[in-house]
C-alpha cells in the first residue's frame, strides 16, 4: 500500500491531480485506489490537498496517515504537509514556487519547474499536468499510458491535446532526471571499485 498527497493552493488543479491518478490506477492499471480531499474555506489561494491510498488489494481504510509521497505546488502546502511525510519518503516540488528546508531523514527531493514549463506551453493552468507527468516518471506507481487514458472526462475536451503535451513534458523531464541520477550512481560505484 502507498499513501500519496498532492498539495498546493486552490485553483492549481490539485484535486484534479488526485482524480486523474486515482482513475488511471483503478480503471486502467488494475490497482485499487481511494481519494479524499481537503481545502480551506476560500475556493482559491488557500492550501488544499488530495490524498490517495493505492494498493494491489482492496483498500480498507481510505484516509492517509503518513504519506510516502508528497507533491507540493505551493510554499504554504509544503510548510503544512511536509512534516507528515515519512522519513524516507519522496518529496516532489515546483522549483519556482517552493523553497525547501534542509531535508529530514532520508527524504528524497525532486524538483521540476512545472509552472514555467506550463507557461512555455502557453498556459500556466496546465502546470498540474506537467507535475503529474513528472510524478509518473519519478515514482513509477502508475503507467504513463493509464494516466493519458484517464484524462478524457477530467480535463476539458478542447484542451485535451494541450494537457497531454503538458503531461509528456513533465514525464520526459522526470525520465531525464532519473537517467542523470543513474549516471551519478554508476560513477560512484565505479570509483568505489577502483
Amino acid at each position: 500500500m502507498t499513501e500519496i498527497r498532492f498539495s498546493g493552493f486552490g485553483g492549481q488543479g490539485i484535486i484534479r491531480c488526485g482524480l486523474i491518478t486515482g482513475k488511471a490506477l483503478a480503471i486502467f492499471d488494475n490497482k485499487h485506489a481511494t481519494m479524499t480531499q481537503s481545502f480551506g474555506p476560500e475556493a482559491r489561494g488557500s492550501a488544499c490537498s488530495s490524498q490517495l491510498v493505492v494498493s494491489d488489494d482492496r483498500v480498507l481504510y481510505p484516509y492517509i496517515s503518513t504519506p510516502e509521497i508528497l507533491i507540493s505546488m505551493s510554499q504554504e502546502a509544503y510548510e503544512k504537509y511536509e512534516p507528515e511525510l515519512i522519513e524516507d519518503g519522496i518529496l516532489i516540488i515546483d522549483k519556482d514556487l517552493v523553497k525547501t528546508k534542509p531535508p529530514r531523514g532520508n527524504i528524497k527531493t525532486y524538483v521540476v519547474p512545472s509552472t514555467r514549463f506550463a507557461e512555455e506551453l502557453g498556459n500556466r493552468i496546465i502546470a498540474n499536468l506537467v507535475m503529474l507527468g513528472f510524478f509518473t516518471a519519478i515514482t513509477r506507481i502508475v503507467s504513463p499510458e493509464a494516466m493519458k487514458k484517464a484524462l478524457p472526462g477530467l480535463v476539458p475536451s478542447r484542451f485535451l491535446d494541450l494537457n497531454i503535451k503538458a503531461f509528456d513534458r513533465g514525464y520526459e523531464y522526470g525520465k531525464k532526471i532519473l537517467d542523470e541520477e543513474k549516471k551519478v550512481t554508476k560513477k560512484k560505484v565505479t570509483k568505489t571499485k577502483k
